[in-house]
């Protein structure tokens, strides 16, 4: 057989490990030849492949970002939603060209949906999900947020100790555009005093309130974690937004920080590079099986598979429910609602 890998959506730390993981497990294990298709879904259309082998596939394990390219094909994407006969055939010929028994897709939401619409189309696909955000619906969790929460973790260590010796609210925005799973699991790790998430919205008198009971217990900083994603007046960036907003109505001395691209770079924790491996060993044996139209997912501690018809379009969001947020609560932690 041969298979096709691809990655689509932002970088994510893991990638690299992933494809390793079904490259090496698809050519040592099933005897496979395996290509990379370069830049995401339109390298699959321009036919732009390389061949990976055991020596291409060494020394990436460690490496952040993804050797293959990626993209975020709105072009593409738009082209499947509705596709003519034309843009079926386009496609079917360029899958048949690089003769291929299945094509990898690694990636988030969009991706996992844009390989359901090419699995309807006739093509063998297997979905492999990938997002820090670790918002991809069927799937416990997704490679790259273990290593976000670790990065986002450290940052909110470092900035008690300026909030202590200033006496100062410090505002840090971790990304999530519409899930703050990330900011959930850093700020409770981190020791976040109000976390804010773009799932729950917030009530500024609540978060304001809860900063000033804590000065006047005698503690004098607070440490507030919000989700990139919260809505706030005017489209203004979170942090910016309530940054001032505190001290213009406390008239505590705040300061904001917007930790960004730094959470999705760098090398890949060794769970995420485990967790890449396992989930690409799993789409070779689905491949070889003859599974298709499948994601792999980690569901308890099983690495399994589902339909990618029950994932694709779904987000896996935080609700009032979910155990890290019921334990925060009855900690004194503020989710502003």
């Amino acid at each position: 057989m041969k298979i096709g890998i691809l990655t689509s959506g932002g970088d994510a730390p893991g990638i690299n490990a992933t494809i390793r993981g079904v490259g090496k497990t698809a050519i040592n294990h099933y005897g496979m030849e395996v290509v990379g298709i370069q830049n995401g879904f339109s390298g699959l259309l321009y036919e732009d492949a390389v061949e990976l082998t055991n020596s291409s596939l060494s020394e990436i394990l460690h490496l952040g970002g993804t050797i293959l390219g990626t993209a975020r094909e709105k072009s593409f994407r738009k082209m499947i939603t509705s596709p003519n006969d034309k843009d079926k055939k386009q496609i079917k010929a360029a899958y048949d060209e690089l003769g291929l028994d299945c094509l990898v897709c690694i990636g988030g939401n969009g991706t996992q949906r844009t390989t359901y619409m090419l699995h309807k189309l006739g093509l063998n696909v297997i979905g492999i999900p990938k997002t820090i955000d670790n918002d991809v619906f069927g799937t416990d969790i997704t490679f790259g947020f273990d290593t976000a929460v670790n990065i986002a973790t450290e940052a909110i260590d470092r900035l008690h100790s300026t909030a202590i010796s200033h006496r100062r609210v410090m505002v840090i925005e971790l990304m999530g555009h519409h899930v703050g799973w990330i900011t959930l699991y850093a700020g409770m790790a981190g020791g976040a005093d109000i976390i804010l998430l773009p799932e729950f919205g917030y009530n500024m008198d609540i978060v304001l309130n809860h900063i000033t009971r804590r000065m006047e217990m005698g503690r004098a900083y607070s440490i507030v974690a919000v989700g990139e994603g919260v809505e706030v007046p005017n489209k203004e960036q979170p942090a910016r937004y309530l940054t001032r907003e505190i001290e213009r109505m406390t008239g505590f001395e705040s300061r904001e920080t917007v930790l960004g691209y730094i959470q999705r770079g760098g090398s890949p924790s060794p769970y995420d590079r485990i967790l890449g491996t396992q989930l690409g060993g799993h789409a070779a044996r689905l491949i070889f099986e003859k599974k298709f139209g499948r994601m792999v997912a980690k569901i308890g501690n099983e690495i399994t598979d589902v339909s990618l018809s029950e994932v694709a379009g779904k987000l896996r969001a935080v609700t009032p429910d979910t155990p890290l947020v019921v334990q925060g609560k009855q900690m004194g932690v503020s989710f502003g609602v």
